[in-house]
Protein backbone atom coordinates (compact mmCIF):
# COMPACT_ATOMS: atom_id res chain seq x y z
CA UNK A 1 0.00 0.00 0.00
CA UNK A 2 1.26 3.13 -0.48
CA UNK A 3 2.47 5.40 2.27
CA UNK A 4 0.90 8.56 4.06
CA UNK A 5 3.39 11.11 4.33
CA UNK A 6 2.13 13.09 7.57
CA UNK A 7 3.77 15.66 9.35
CA UNK A 8 4.21 14.74 13.26
CA UNK A 9 1.52 17.51 13.90
CA UNK A 10 -1.13 16.07 11.13
CA UNK A 11 -0.54 12.38 12.37
CA UNK A 12 -1.61 13.63 15.84
CA UNK A 13 -4.89 15.96 14.32
CA UNK A 14 -5.73 12.34 12.45
CA UNK A 15 -5.15 10.28 15.51
CA UNK A 16 -7.30 12.95 18.00
CA UNK A 17 -10.05 12.69 14.80
CA UNK A 18 -9.52 8.76 15.23
CA UNK A 19 -10.13 9.12 18.63
CA UNK A 20 -13.09 11.18 19.25
CA UNK A 21 -15.31 9.53 16.13
CA UNK A 22 -14.46 5.79 18.24
CA UNK A 23 -15.30 6.78 21.29
CA UNK A 24 -17.47 9.77 21.31
CA UNK A 25 -19.36 9.76 17.99
CA UNK A 26 -20.08 6.15 18.08
CA UNK A 27 -21.58 6.55 21.78
CA UNK A 28 -23.85 9.45 20.27
CA UNK A 29 -24.68 7.92 17.17
CA UNK A 30 -25.96 4.86 19.43
CA UNK A 31 -28.23 6.88 21.67
CA UNK A 32 -29.58 8.15 18.77
CA UNK A 33 -30.63 4.87 17.52
CA UNK A 34 -31.68 3.54 20.85
CA UNK A 35 -33.91 6.92 21.34
CA UNK A 36 -34.93 5.87 17.36
CA UNK A 37 -36.06 2.51 18.22
CA UNK A 38 -38.23 3.10 20.87
CA UNK A 39 -39.80 5.33 18.48
CA UNK A 40 -41.61 2.55 16.93
CA UNK A 41 -42.06 2.03 13.26
CA UNK A 42 -38.54 2.34 11.80
CA UNK A 43 -39.66 2.00 8.41
CA UNK A 44 -41.09 5.54 8.44
CA UNK A 45 -38.89 7.12 11.22
CA UNK A 46 -36.62 9.99 9.75
CA UNK A 47 -34.32 10.50 13.13
CA UNK A 48 -33.34 6.42 12.58
CA UNK A 49 -32.81 6.79 8.62
CA UNK A 50 -30.14 10.28 9.73
CA UNK A 51 -28.79 8.30 12.51
CA UNK A 52 -27.63 5.00 10.20
CA UNK A 53 -26.69 7.34 7.61
CA UNK A 54 -24.12 9.40 10.12
CA UNK A 55 -23.11 6.49 11.40
CA UNK A 56 -21.76 4.69 7.92
CA UNK A 57 -20.34 8.04 6.99
CA UNK A 58 -18.52 7.57 11.02
CA UNK A 59 -17.45 4.24 10.21
CA UNK A 60 -16.01 4.46 6.52
CA UNK A 61 -14.26 7.67 8.03
CA UNK A 62 -12.81 5.39 10.72
CA UNK A 63 -11.59 2.77 8.42
CA UNK A 64 -10.33 5.14 6.09
CA UNK A 65 -8.22 7.22 8.96
CA UNK A 66 -6.72 3.50 10.19
CA UNK A 67 -5.51 2.63 6.93
CA UNK A 68 -3.88 6.12 6.65
CA UNK A 69 -2.29 5.88 9.83
CA UNK A 70 -0.97 2.33 9.52
CA UNK A 71 0.55 3.29 6.27
CA UNK A 72 2.00 6.86 7.88
CA UNK A 73 5.19 7.95 7.26
CA UNK A 74 6.64 10.51 9.65
CA UNK A 75 8.49 13.14 7.65
CA UNK A 76 10.35 15.68 9.17
CA UNK A 77 11.54 18.87 7.12
CA UNK A 78 15.25 19.20 6.15
CA UNK A 79 17.22 21.70 4.09
CA UNK A 80 19.42 19.37 2.12
CA UNK A 81 19.87 16.94 -0.40
CA UNK A 82 23.32 16.84 -1.67
CA UNK A 83 24.49 19.77 -0.15
CA UNK A 84 22.16 22.11 -1.62
CA UNK A 85 18.67 23.40 -0.09
CA UNK A 86 15.61 22.08 -2.10
CA UNK A 87 12.07 22.14 -1.64
CA UNK A 88 10.99 18.66 -0.40
CA UNK A 89 8.03 16.71 1.66
CA UNK A 90 7.97 19.18 5.14
CA UNK A 91 9.59 22.21 3.60
CA UNK A 92 8.12 25.46 3.81
CA UNK A 93 8.21 27.31 1.11
CA UNK A 94 7.84 31.19 0.31
CA UNK A 95 6.74 31.57 -3.38
CA UNK A 96 5.74 34.06 -5.49
CA UNK A 97 2.71 33.05 -8.55
CA UNK A 98 3.42 35.42 -11.37
CA UNK A 99 3.39 38.76 -10.27
CA UNK A 100 1.32 38.42 -6.88
CA UNK A 101 2.58 39.01 -3.42
CA UNK A 102 4.47 36.23 -1.57
CA UNK A 103 2.84 33.48 -0.04
CA UNK A 104 4.27 30.42 2.00
CA UNK A 105 3.06 26.92 2.09
CA UNK A 106 3.75 23.84 4.25
CA UNK A 107 4.48 20.92 1.34
CA UNK A 108 2.58 17.70 3.05
CA UNK A 109 1.48 14.19 1.93
CA UNK A 110 -2.21 14.26 0.31
CA UNK A 111 -3.85 13.62 3.51
CA UNK A 112 -2.73 16.29 5.38
CA UNK A 113 -3.36 18.82 2.66
CA UNK A 114 -5.24 21.89 3.44
CA UNK A 115 -4.82 24.91 1.21
CA UNK A 116 -6.94 26.91 3.39
CA UNK A 117 -4.13 26.30 6.14
CA UNK A 118 -1.29 26.71 3.64
CA UNK A 119 -0.61 22.92 3.65
CA UNK A 120 -0.37 21.58 0.05
CA UNK A 121 -0.10 18.18 -1.29
CA UNK A 122 3.11 16.85 -2.58
CA UNK A 123 0.76 15.55 -5.16
CA UNK A 124 -0.87 18.86 -6.07
CA UNK A 125 0.06 20.66 -9.49
CA UNK A 126 2.28 23.18 -7.88
CA UNK A 127 3.63 20.41 -5.07
CA UNK A 128 4.58 18.74 -7.99
CA UNK A 129 6.29 21.68 -9.43
CA UNK A 130 7.93 22.53 -6.39
CA UNK A 131 9.69 19.52 -5.22
CA UNK A 132 13.44 19.21 -5.48
CA UNK A 133 13.68 22.74 -6.50
CA UNK A 134 16.08 25.22 -4.93
CA UNK A 135 15.08 29.00 -4.68
CA UNK A 136 15.65 31.38 -6.90
CA UNK A 137 14.32 28.69 -9.32
CA UNK A 138 11.21 29.91 -11.84
CA UNK A 139 8.69 26.65 -12.98
CA UNK A 140 6.21 26.57 -15.16
CA UNK A 141 2.58 24.70 -13.14
CA UNK A 142 0.08 23.51 -14.71
CA UNK A 143 -3.50 24.16 -13.78
CA UNK A 144 -6.92 23.93 -14.30
CA UNK A 145 -7.22 27.70 -14.62
CA UNK A 146 -4.04 27.68 -17.40
CA UNK A 147 -0.36 27.90 -16.60
CA UNK A 148 1.30 29.99 -13.83
CA UNK A 149 5.15 30.89 -13.23
CA UNK A 150 5.78 30.60 -9.65
CA UNK A 151 9.52 31.06 -8.35
CA UNK A 152 10.81 29.96 -5.40
CA UNK A 153 11.99 32.29 -3.15
CA UNK A 154 12.53 31.25 0.12
CA UNK A 155 12.90 27.75 2.23
CA UNK A 156 12.75 27.28 5.67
Amino acid sequence: MTPSFLTEEGYKKLQDELDTLRHQRRQEIAARLREALEGGDITENAEYEAAKNEQAFVEGRIKELEIILANARIIEPGLTTGGREVVQLGSKVTVQIDDDEAEMYTIVGAAEANPVEGKISNESPLGRAIINANPGTVVDVNTPDGKMKVKILKIE
